[in-house]
């Protein structure tokens, strides 16, 4: 299969493009696009061949569910059942954006979608790509991140060509993607709504819409243990995800012991002629000596670290980095959703220094 890679442009969309690619869709094929959070991989919800063909493509768990896409909220009562008030009071707050809502899935939505569940994972994008893509092709968009599975996410078309060349039919190329780490998840199928997935929207943005939220324990932090449920109800809870080739290690500590440490291990690694690769900060990135150092942004940057992450680590990858050593972030507001990412890539190497 060729895939064929079309540049968009989003103030002034190719009208012939969008009805290519929406065919695709209608017809069971498979388009990734871009999204505001990461590029998705795109078929026909409702299609459950469609769904099969998306994990063929990324090589991901069938009990793995999929994010269905929308670009109109009254396409909840279509795809759900028994809707809670507060769906539609976080639609209101955070809709078109990156939040998903897990809901009671309808009798439309067929297994094979949602992982084998009951529930149906929901977002409304607002990238206006998305947007024109889901319209245009009159389906809804069951869309993973487009990347191979386990693989670091794609924020930008090269990325999703160098995962799934030749297992897709088409990329719409919008360039990089705006926020650069995947949606929040809400399960709103419990008494007390739960975060099964942190992101761009806080758990506190969410509890001053809808009061409590609770965070699922298997994404706290629990020091070098990683956490997998026997049942996901969301992407990303039940498999290692986002790992670069080379080993990655995040040291955490006092800003001057890190960074020492950090030295130590790096001539440690190239005394023995390993390619060692570095993710510092701005305020950091002079201090290390040898190997290769990337800023991944300011630490009093928060947007420009998450939107940085996925990239740095498929950078290291084309360099053919082996070990990878990275500073830690706050575990505040964003960082909480940074380091949720950054841990699952490290498979839970934390070095407390």
């Amino acid at each position: 299969m060729e895939t064929k890679v079309v540049i968009i442009d989003r103030s002034n969309m190719d009208t012939d493009a969008l009805q290519k690619a929406a065919d695709i869709i209608k017809n069971g094929g498979l388009v990734a696009f871009p999204t505001e959070t990461v590029y998705g991989l795109g078929g026909n919800a409702r299609d459950a061949m469609a769904a099969k063909k998306i994990y063929e493509a990324k090589g991901r768990p069938s009990d793995n569910p999929l994010i269905v896409h929308i670009a109109d909220i009254s396409a909840l009562s279509v795809l759900a059942v028994d809707i809670p008030q507060s769906a539609y009071q976080l639609a209101e707050q955070f809709w078109p954006g990156p939040l998903t809502m897990i809901l009671k899935k309808s009798d439309l939505v067929p297994k094979s979608t949602t992982g084998g569940l009951d529930t149906v994972a929901v977002r409304f994008p607002s990238d206006p790509i998305a947007k024109a893509l889901i319209q245009t092709s009159g389906c809804y968009i069951a869309a993973p991140s487009a990347n191979a599975s386990g693989r670091p996410s794609t924020t930008c078309a090269d990325h999703v060509l160098e995962d799934l060349n030749g297992r897709i039919e088409m990329i719409l190329d919008g360039g990089p993607v705006q926020i650069g780490l995947e949606s929040t998840i809400i399960d709103l199928t419990e008494k007390i709504p739960v975060i099964l997935r942190p992101g761009y929207v806080t758990k506190q943005q969410l509890e001053d819409c809808i009061g409590k939220v609770l965070v699922d324990k298997g994404i706290m932090r629990t020091g070098k243990e990683e956490v997998f449920p026997a049942i996901a109800k969301a992407p990303g809870m039940k498999y290692r995800h986002y790992a670069p080739k080379g080993k990655l290690t995040v040291y955490e500590g006092e800003e001057a012991a890190v960074i020492t440490c950090i030295n130590q291990k790096i001539a440690e690694k190239m005394n023995s002629g390993a390619l060692v690769g570095v993710i510092a900060t701005e305020e950091t990135r002079n201090s290390y000596i040898g190997g290769m150092v990337r800023s991944i942004g300011s630490r009093h940057d928060e947007e420009a670290i998450a939107a940085h992450l996925f990239q740095i680590l498929r950078e290291f990858d084309s360099l053919h980095a082996e070990y990878i050593f990275s500073e830690s972030f706050s575990d505040n507001r964003l960082g909480h959703a940074i380091m949720n990412r950054l841990l699952k890539a490290a498979g839970y190497d934390i070095v407390e220094v």
